[in-house]
């Protein structure tokens, strides 16, 4: 742990980087805001990024690449087959994994995409410790279902319970035998569990569901998209696992799946994705459909210079420096938003510090998209931009019902080496204004409603002028 003790008594995380390269950001007026927001539809993804101060929505594409990175990307081999560059990360997915085949792609929801296309048909299923949306949305596009075999815990906002994402392995083998074993396309672990606040699952309960696949000879497919946080926490809160070197648990974790897609946006700080696998017969089917929907095999959609990138950040995954900031910055401010009462997410994940919106915000219903209302009522106090992970990002079904979310969490995310800790003391600062003025916070409805991924592009409105009240009364008590 990267923590010091300063003589006021207060640990705070230290960050193990210094920046060689900064980009200016402004702190708009809270009027701009308030305009801001009206433009967008009070859907934060429809911000323009020249009005958000402290971007917190995703760490996806946005952490920062190193000086190792950036060099590597000046000796990028363009050549459209046969690219030095693409043999450069092949053999690093090679080393690090221990898998002998590498497709790449643009991005992580590009391999879901393959996946899909290669192993769901109309009917099956596919359990999984916890749906993301892009997954959901393609396997549901190709006729399968997604059935989440979560344990008990991994609702329980606040917790101590140290691996929320576990898969119950015994809700596992009933939809199995329910289903039958023929129509379970796959199953799915996703490190990470990106919609329950960033929590990660144990070595100890992937080598159950391996165990359990192999009796059943199913496929386990890994989305590794969060992996760099799965590793931290293994290492730290998996005695059996704490004198491994992360490379070590990363390999223990690669020898026990089928399939490993990911997306280097999150892991490798930069822009890409790939599919690692062992076998050949699913190598060779996800081949003939690469070049259909993504590029030749050895681009596969992505710029050479970002596979360079993904090369050494792959690389600098496996330093337990690099991938132990997020999780303490994160920790920090859930420890401090904790202090404050201010209702979060526990034990703290990775990802982003998440806001457990149902409770922060618990005067408004599920209906009215509480957790997209905070997400608002947020940027317009402080202009940072987080991102809505409850209903909104739900579907309609089949009925046009609304699908009330599992959980209602605004997801503050921390991108790596980007934000120092004065941002988070910011963070915490607004946050816990907010939270003593949550009354004022009122909820929205959509005006415009698209049918697959409506968190997305879909447009809202409030339904009482809340946001302008809660702008006056901050900026009353600011003395703007």
């Amino acid at each position: 742990m990267n923590r010091v003790k300063l003589f006021s008594g207060e640990q705070i995380p230290l960050e193990m980087h210094k920046p060689k390269i900064v980009q200016k950001i402004r702190l708009v007026p809270p009027e701009r805001r308030m305009q801001a927001m009206e433009e967008a539809g009070y859907n934060n993804f429809l911000l323009k990024n020249e009005d958000v101060f402290l971007d917190m929505l995703t760490d996806s594409g946005v952490n920062a690449m190193s000086d190792a990175q950036q060099a590597a990307m000046m000796m990028a081999d363009d050549s459209y087959a046969g690219s030095q560059t693409f043999t450069r990360l092949e053999r690093k997915c090679q080393e690090i994994f221990g898998t002998r085949h590498f497709l790449p792609a643009h991005q992580g929801r590009a391999c879901e995409h393959l996946l899909a296309k290669v192993l769901v048909r109309p009917g099956m299923i596919v359990p999984t410790n916890y749906h993301f949306t892009t997954t959901k949305a393609h396997i549901v596009l190709s006729g399968g279902e997604v059935v989440e075999a979560y344990i008990p815990e991994a609702l329980e906002t606040t917790s101590t319970y140290p691996f929320k994402g576990n898969m119950d392995v015994e809700k596992l083998e009933a939809l199995i035998e329910e289903h039958g074993a023929e129509q379970v396309a796959f199953v799915r672990m996703e490190a990470g569990t990106n919609l329950i606040g960033g929590q990660p699952f144990s070595l100890a309960n992937l080598a159950q569901v391996r165990d359990l696949c192999t009796r059943y000879g199913l496929i386990l497919v890994l989305d590794a998209s969060l992996l760099a946080d799965n590793l931290h926490f293994i290492k730290e809160r998996e005695e059996e696992c704490r004198g491994l070197t992360i490379r070590e648990i990363t390999r223990s974790i690669a020898d026990l799946v089928d399939v490993i897609y990911f997306s280097a946006r999150k892991l490798g700080c930069a822009r890409g994705g790939g599919i690692c696998t062992n076998r050949e017969d699913l190598f060779v089917k996800l081949r003939e459909l690469l070049p259909l929907y993504e590029g030749f095999l050895t681009y596969g959609g992505m710029s050479v210079r970002e596979m360079e990138a993904i090369a050494v950040g792959l690389e600098e995954t496996m330093d337990e420096d690099m991938i132990s900031q997020g999780p303490q910055f994160i920790a920090y401010m859930v420890e401090e938003l904790q202090k404050r009462c201010v209702p979060v997410v526990t034990p703290p994940g990775g990802l982003g510090c998440h806001l457990n919106a149902a409770e922060f915000v618990d005067h408004l219903p599920q209906e009215q998209y509480p957790a997209g209302a905070l997400a608002a009522a947020l940027y317009l106090v402080s202009g940072i931009r987080g991102m809505e992970r409850g209903t909104m990002s739900e579907a309609r079904d089949a009925e046009g019902n609304e699908v009330l979310a599992d959980l209602e969490l605004l997801r503050l995310a921390v991108p790596r080496r980007v934000y120092t800790l004065s941002h988070v003391k910011y963070a915490i600062d607004r946050i816990t204004w907010l939270y003593q003025h949550r009354r004022l916070i009122g909820g929205l409805h959509f005006v415009d409603e698209p049918q697959t991924l409506r968190f997305f592009l879909g447009r809202l409105a409030p339904l009482s002028p809340w946001p302008e009240q809660l702008v006056g009364k901050f900026e009353e008590d600011l003395g703007c």
